[in-house]
């Protein structure tokens, strides 16, 4: 079955407090845009309603993702490495909307020395990931995920769990450790910021049958003190077309096809 035209956001964070005053507007501009379905996915427990609540709001084009981040608390200054406890009732929360959600996440690991400052919080990342590992397996649902300063930690650990159904979104790790994840199975989804980022040397190395689109808005826009939004998937796609010596078409096409291959509940969701 053929892709339909247009984009795939698989990764947004539209229950962001940046969106609260003009979701409506950020969803029309997405679908002028043509952007055709958006993975909304969660950092906290209270992500989960606002989530839920938009796919119903907008349900040809929302689609939810729940999970919890390995950075828990309120930026700049409240933010700190996830723990057991903010994991209680995730569990019962994926299970009870488990016919709803199209993935879990985002989850992961972060391994940035301001958030895991020792071999503890590391550990907890790593259990609280396993748990959603499994709970991604027992449901059969791809995961949405984080790996900022741990990208060969993250893979490994996800293969060695048995994690199957994957998407490293804005994988900063080296392209070596990217290629090892391809190897695996796993997809790397590329945002906007791609214009100004690292991600260039990456996306030279990732076969396009990988590659998904994202905008992780509203964060890793094309400017770096501006609200990202969806509408902005384009910049990404014609930055990989570019980069790739191959027309924004294919790129667009390839990739939707990629994101309806790893969230197949997207393909009949779309259209209800």
């Amino acid at each position: 079955m053929t892709a339909p035209e247009g984009y795939i956001d698989a990764h947004c964070h539209l229950a962001a407090k940046e969106f609260n005053q003009d979701i409506t507007e950020v969803i029309e501009r997405a679908k002028q845009g043509n952007v055709l379905a958006i993975v909304a996915v969660a950092i906290r427990k209270d992500d989960f309603h606002r989530i839920l609540q938009l796919s119903s709001q907008f349900p040809d084009i929302v689609f939810p993702s729940i999970g919890i981040h390995p950075v828990q608390g309120e930026p700049p200054d409240g933010q700190r490495s996830v723990t057991l406890p903010d994991f209680t009732d995730v569990d019962k929360a994926i299970e009870e909307n488990q016919e709803r959600l199209v993935a879990i996440g985002e989850v992961g690991l972060d391994f940035s020395p301001r958030f895991a400052k020792g071999d503890e919080e590391k550990k907890e990342q790593r259990e609280v990931l396993r748990r959603q590992i499994e709970l991604a397996k027992k449901y059969d649902l791809p995961l949405n995920v984080h790996s900022r300063s741990a990208g060969r930690p993250t893979i490994d650990f996800l293969k060695e769990h048995g994690a199957e159904k994957v998407l490293l979104h804005a994988f900063d790790g080296r392209p070596s450790i990217a290629l090892r994840g391809v190897e695996y199975g796993y997809y790397f989804s590329i945002p906007p910021s791609i214009i100004r980022s690292e991600q260039q040397k990456l996306v030279k190395q990732l076969p396009l049958d990988r590659i998904l689109l994202e905008t992780d808005s509203p964060a890793l826009g094309p400017e770096k003190q501006e609200r990202n939004e969806p509408k902005n998937i384009h910049i990404a796609c014609d930055y990989i077309a570019q980069i790739k010596n191959i027309s924004t078409d294919e790129v667009m096409k390839t990739t939707t096809e990629n994101a309806l291959r790893l969230f197949p509940k997207l393909r009949s969701l779309m259209h209800r």
